[in-house]
């Protein structure tokens, strides 16, 4: 209250309380104001301007500020002014006084330097911008809400996008503050906007933000295929400085939590979700907003003509990951599996997930590989060109295969494999595949020859086919009978044999 509305109610009212109880000083100063005004005489006539008024009051009630004591450190004053200069911290400082002969304390050091530099006033810029020139976007804590998948009590987040200018603002509330879910609230918001503002300031959460730097920050790298599908500007606040965002610090997240969700019983993050779209359009939107002294809504009606166009298509959600290309020459993302060249395994590469596709990149983002984006985790993602050509063979190696390669290799070779498929109990299919292999390292014709060779001497196996391949016997003429057996039953006598039994000696 002024000294003006003071002197009015002494004027008027008798005694010191009920001019306290008036104007809100205490008692014992509304008797000094009144023994003032009656020495001036204020109490009487008209009362000076307002200019004059405060003069008089600071010239003659106020009074005169006891002497200062002269500091223990003035005699260094030089010094202490000189060592400053310098950088020297107060600790330094005292340390050097002591010793050109200073006796005082380290605190009258400190109140000497307070007193020859005092800190200057913090002072804030408010800083405004066109209409469709900036947005500000943060999360804020919203309590917990019902899960609508499973009925779970969970921990909500509020997202918040304030458009700078008009102060309308888009609101959704979600369970995790990931960078897919990053993603796609920018989306919805731009979408409900019907437009893209130049630029989007963000405080530096990591789903945005890679590396916190004032000078050189590094966006998420798909928060930044995000910014060039829609054509806006990344503009990470400094950190430690949510003041720089300071229109969706205040007037969105915490607005939200003060009026929104303020005694606001427990739903699911659907029914709040449309909840919240309904008090945008019915009462922020509408209120006087502190700072513009309009309405948000109406200010938007001029701003949304000024916002970027959106894009023909929206923005297919992607999130990127490094990753190691194992022995296996696959990459794990998401759960599933996704080949890559072998010639690459150990290195790292980066995997952009779509909704649709997965694409892998080197460190140098070059596209490498291209696969559907699994349906199921676990599943296993294949392109056959990206395994050595000797793998693939025995990767996609079947029964129906071999038989229909060793039809296609002659009578003999068909003949051969089917011996190896029918084979129990063991499997000779990675048998039959070798020998079929050998027409690729020596030709159809010579394993066609050596097949009717072991036919021959039924002697039918993988070992026995590569030898006669090694020694050429395929090509040697086969004769028209078998070749005789001499059967010897024994080799030894029937004396050697029997031992003591017939006679002889025993065999050892």
């Amino acid at each position: 209250m002024d000294i003006r509305e003071i002197l009015r109610h002494l004027r008027q009212v008798g005694s010191d309380r009920a001019v306290a109880r008036s104007t809100g000083v205490d008692r014992k100063t509304a008797g000094r104001y009144r023994v003032w005004a009656a020495e001036q005489g204020l109490l009487n006539g008209p009362l000076p301007p307002m200019g004059e008024l405060e003069r008089l009051l600071e010239e003659t009630l106020n009074s005169p500020p006891p002497p200062q004591n002269v500091s223990s450190v003035e005699p260094f004053r030089e010094a202490v002014v000189n060592l400053r200069r310098q950088g020297i911290e107060m600790a330094a400082i005292h340390a050097r006084l002591r010793e050109r002969g200073y006796t005082g304390s380290y605190a009258s050091v400190v109140r000497f330097v307070r007193r020859l530099e005092p800190p200057e006033p913090e002072v804030v810029v408010r800083v405004e911008t066109k209409p469709g020139e900036e947005a500000q976007a943060d999360f804020g804590y919203a309590g917990k809400m019902i899960d609508p998948e499973d009925g779970r009590l969970r921990k909500a987040w509020s997202f918040v996008m304030t458009l700078s200018w008009s102060r309308h603002q888009y609101v959704e509330f979600v369970f995790d503050q990931r960078i897919e879910t990053w993603l796609s609230l920018h989306r919805n918001a731009f979408a409900y906007f019907g437009g893209v503002p130049q630029r989007v300031v963000l405080d530096n959460l990591k789903a945005g933000i890679a590396r916190s730097c004032w000078e050189e920050p590094q966006a998420q790298h798909a928060y930044r295929e995000c910014a060039e599908h829609y054509g806006f500007l990344i503009a990470p606040c400094r950190p430690g400085t949510p003041q720089h965002k300071g229109k969706v610090e205040q007037g969105g997240v915490h607005y939200v939590t003060r009026n929104f969700l303020a005694g606001r019983g427990v739903t699911t993050n659907t029914q709040s979700n449309q909840d919240v779209l309904v008090w945008i359009r019915e009462t922020a939107g509408v209120r006087v907003h502190g700072t513009t002294r309009e309405r948000p809504l109406d200010r938007f009606a001029i701003e949304q003509g000024r916002l970027q166009p959106l894009p023909a298509t929206p923005y297919d959600l992607a999130n990127w990951k490094r990753v190691r290309l194992h022995r296996d020459g696959h990459v794990v993302f998401d759960g599933a599996y996704y080949s890559a060249p072998f010639r690459l395994v150990g290195q790292h590469l980066w995997v952009r997930g779509g909704a649709r596709q997965v694409q892998l990149f080197t460190s140098q983002y070059q596209l490498v590989a291209t696969h559907a984006r699994a349906q199921v985790p676990g599943q296993r993602l294949t392109h056959l060109s990206h395994l050595p050509a000797h793998k693939v063979p025995g990767l996609t190696l079947g029964r129906d295969e071999c038989r229909q390669r060793a039809i296609r290799i002659g009578p003999a070779t068909r003949q051969v494999v089917d011996q190896l498929l029918a084979h129990r109990p063991e499997d000779r299919l990675r048998s039959a595949g070798r020998v079929l292999g050998l027409a690729d390292r020596c030709s159809p014709q010579r394993l066609e020859a050596a097949c009717a060779r072991a036919l021959r001497f039924d002697e039918v196996s993988y070992p026995t086919l590569k030898r006669i391949l090694q020694q050429g016997l395929e090509a040697q003429p086969l004769s028209t009978s078998p070749a005789p057996v001499q059967a010897t039953m024994f080799v030894r006598s029937a004396a050697e044999l029997l031992g003591s039994l017939v006679g002889g000696e025993l065999w050892n």
